[in-house]
């Protein structure tokens, strides 16, 4: 199978590219620094800076993840015109060029996330359920599920992806939180009460995975471990398996004005679950938050804390 990827030099392309070129697929990614594909994907992975570069080689399937960092620094008008332009813009673009082609991909796998729903307060998240609220980041998911669905008018196939946090040692949210943690300085975030709906990479990467090889899979995919916890339990458990107190709160008030519209995505939540993906036949490794963590934290670039 010859499969396209865009965000292919993040953390979950890598994984992906890693376990697609052991299962013998043809890989290309689409990259700012195509000379740096080879280096971080794999050297049996093609790099290209221009759709055009592929001409009209067949082509199986797209797995669209790129996206600027949407925690990484406060959403200033210049930010999120970059969130936008990184989501959406990059999509437009994506099927602008899929529209221009003879032979085109039976499948666009297209990332989106949990934020979709906005701030879900205590309501069960089904892919069914609608938004609950209007922020800026379920504005954002909104319109990029919107603009990957048009493929479907070319003849397309397409699933999208609402990724939770992802939890993983070679970095992201779980590395951010570490030193804090390490230091005895963490523990929740406002009250702690906002659902998180995590998910270990390993389930993440198998999911991608799973319904690349669906016939008949489409539409939206809750992407996240079928136990989603409060903000304080999650910190209580890192607490727990770095053998540090957890009990420190980041009180809202200083969140919302560190942070500005940001805060949303910390003192906010999603109590999603995978619904179709559990009525598809995925089946989860990690389903224990604590399991989880555990796996994780025992990885060397992470390691374990010992007294």
């Amino acid at each position: 199978m010859h499969i396209l990827l865009t965000g292919g030099t993040g953390l979950i392309g890598r994984r992906l590219c890693r376990l697609w070129v052991g299962q013998g697929h043809q890989l290309t990614v689409w990259s700012r620094e195509p000379e740096r594909v080879a280096a971080l994907c794999g050297s049996q992975v093609r790099g290209i800076g221009r759709l055009e570069e592929l001409h009209e080689q067949p082509l199986d399937a797209v797995i669209n993840l790129a996206g600027a960092p949407i925690a990484d620094r406060p959403w200033t008008r210049k930010r999120k015109s970059l969130l936008w332009a990184s989501r959406v813009g990059l999509t437009e673009q994506l099927l602008s060029w899929l529209d221009q082609r003879a032979d085109k991909p039976r499948l666009l796998i297209s990332g989106s996330a949990v934020g979709v729903y906005g701030d879900g307060g205590e309501r069960e998240l089904h892919e069914d359920s609608p938004p609950v609220s209007d922020d800026f980041a379920a504005q954002l998911c909104g319109a990029w599920e919107e603009t990957a669905l048009r493929a479907q008018a070319l003849g397309i196939r397409v699933v999208l992806l609402r990724t939770g946090l992802v939890l993983a040692s070679e970095g992201g949210f779980l590395k951010r939180l570490l030193l804090p943690f390490r230091l005895g300085l963490g523990g929740p975030l406002g009250d702690g009460r906002q659902w998180m709906p995590w998910i270990h990479i390993a389930d993440q990467i198998a999911l991608i995975d799973f319904l690349l090889r669906q016939e008949h899979a489409s539409g939206p995919y809750n992407a996240c471990a079928p136990q989603p916890v409060r903000n304080q339990e999650f910190a209580r458990s890192l607490g727990r398996q770095l053998h540090r107190p957890a009990i420190l709160p980041a009180p809202a008030f200083l969140l919302r004005g560190v942070l500005g519209e940001l805060s949303v995505l910390l003192l906010g939540g999603q109590r999603a679950v995978p619904s179709a993906l559990t009525e598809a036949g995925f089946s989860f490794r990690f389903t224990q938050l604590d399991a989880a963590l555990a796996d994780l934290l025992s990885h060397p670039k992470l390691g374990k804390t010992h007294d």
